[in-house]
C-alpha cells in the first residue's frame, strides 16, 4: 500500500452535499481517500480546487 498526494478540480455543485458527493465520487477513482479538502474556489469558472491523501493498493 502506497500514499499520494494529489489535487483535483471539481464541478461547483449547487448544494454542499452534492459538491461533497462528487469530491468524494472522483477521489475514489484515483484510491482510498484518507483526507482532503478543498483549497479555493474559483467562481469565475465554477471549480473548485480539492488536495487529498489517498491510499493506493500495490498489486
Amino acid at each position: 500500500m502506497t500514499t499520494h498526494f494529489i489535487s483535483a478540480e471539481i464541478d461547483l455543485k449547487a448544494s454542499p452535499v452534492e459538491l461533497q458527493q462528487a469530491i468524494e465520487t472522483e477521489l475514489e477513482k484515483r484510491g482510498e481517500p484518507l483526507r482532503w479538502a478543498v483549497t479555493s474556489v474559483d467562481e469565475e469558472t465554477q471549480k473548485v480546487a480539492v488536495e487529498a491523501v489517498v491510499t493506493v493498493q500495490e498489486a
